[in-house]
């Protein structure tokens, strides 16, 4: 390498030096958001969510592995009154850049619903094995010293234990 090539290497790795500290105050939040639904017996069976009603109150869980396969974040969240949920993965952190990222290690499953009719787990978006993550370029900043990166996960959904021929839900 010529002695011009190193000099431009240097002045890189100092310029790359230099952004990282510059930015190191900036505070990055993961966010996954998404909805839960309770599917239409007329749907029964299927994936889809035509007619599917929204489930106020019911409990999703976000689950992320590290490199190793082991579990390093763990909550549970629950939806708004529109089937709506907004979990900020407090205390989230990424070892390593790739595998630990979000995108990678964490999945979205559904816990329970309050809804009596409407209880069963269904894997509608794999919400029995684990909805992946999908990063849906939506960034949120407040300032130049916080951002939070949002993921989609879902729809979701649970389905009623019985299904009448004549019944809606």
């Amino acid at each position: 390498m010529s002695k011009n090539h190193q000099k431009i290497a240097i002045s890189f790795f100092y310029t790359l030096l230099l952004l990282q500290l510059a930015f190191a105050d900036q505070k990055t939040e993961v966010i996954i958001e998404g909805m839960v639904y309770c599917q239409s017996c007329n749907h029964f069976g299927s994936w889809s969510l035509t007619d599917a009603k929204p489930i106020a109150s019911s409990k999703i869980s976000v689950i992320c592995k590290n490199q190793w396969k082991q579990v390093n974040y763990y909550r549970g969240f629950e939806t708004d009154s529109n089937g709506y949920f907004f979990a900020k993965l407090d205390g989230f952190k990424i070892g390593h850049s790739i595998l630990d990222h979000p995108l990678q290690s964490c999945k979205v499953k559904l816990v329970s619903s309050p809804m009596e009719n409407c209880k069963l787990i269904s894997n509608v978006n794999y919400g029995i094995n684990g909805a992946e993550l999908r990063f849906e370029n939506k960034v949120l900043r407040r300032g130049s010293d916080y951002e939070a990166v949002v993921y989609a996960a879902g729809p979701l959904a649970f389905r009623p234990d019985r299904c009448d021929p004549q019944t809606n839900l």
